[in-house]
């Protein structure tokens, strides 16, 4: 979001992060990377603002070959938002009320630029408007996360049920709809949209490695430390 990073990895990838871009990472059966300030962004200073994320791998990939992905702003398309009317709709015809940025999955038709190995939505959202209504369409089975990131947020449920969200709070949200309907309290307001659907698989997690059971994690150590671990 603000400042740079700079990338680099076992596989030889080396990038800078910028504002606006994201880099998409995949594990597989091993990587070893490091991210640091870039060598400009550490001479000149300033405000640095990034968001991490981990999303797990299907057990049936989870030995797939280590991947990177550098997704710059420029290839990320932008969808536009609009305020919403009472009976669902939006009013199209109106100005915008603010854009979604598509990292991943898809809004409205507009797909993002990220590979997945599982469906996975990632969508970086703006509402310029304060008070404005919008529907986000999601699909009903997929897990929902909601990270406020600049603003404030109320989430809009039936029988007119609403849940507050402050700046750098997160909600997660029930699968019971097809669309996730937010009302922004301030203009300007940050929102990242994160989800997916449920693999439903054990997680074993310790340190940097997640697998499937602690005899996996298990393995994984023993990989690391005897050389094995990126081949």
């Amino acid at each position: 979001f603000q400042g740079e990073v700079e990338h680099f990895d076992s596989n030889g990838n080396r990038d800078v992060i910028r504002p606006g871009d994201a880099q998409w990472m995949t594990a597989g059966r091993g990587i070893i990377h490091q991210e640091f300030h870039s060598h400009e962004f550490s001479e000149k200073g300033g405000i640095f603002e990034m968001c991490q994320l981990w999303v797990n791998l299907p057990k049936k990939d989870k030995m797939t070959k280590a991947g990177y992905q550098a997704i710059l702003d420029k290839n990320i398309p932008v969808v536009d938002i609009y305020q919403t009317k009472d009976g669902g709709s939006e009013e199209c015809d109106a100005e915008s009320v603010g854009n979604v940025r598509v990292i991943a999955g898809s809004f409205q038709g507009t797909k993002g630029p990220a590979s997945t190995f599982s469906p996975v939505e990632l969508w970086d959202v703006t509402i310029n408007n304060k008070q404005a209504v919008v529907d986000l369409p999601f699909p009903k089975e997929y897990n929902c996360i909601v990270f406020v990131r600049r603003g404030s947020i109320d989430i809009l449920g039936e029988n007119d049920a609403k849940r507050n969200v402050g700046a750098q709070a997160v909600a997660l949200t029930q699968n019971n709809g097809d669309a996730l309907r937010i009302q922004s309290k301030e203009p300007n307001t940050s929102v990242l949209i994160m989800g997916g659907l449920p693999l439903n698989e054990p997680i074993a997690a310790r340190g940097p490695f997640v697998m499937n059971t602690q005899e996996e994690i298990m393995q994984a150590n023993i990989d690391f430390h005897s050389g094995n671990f990126v081949r």
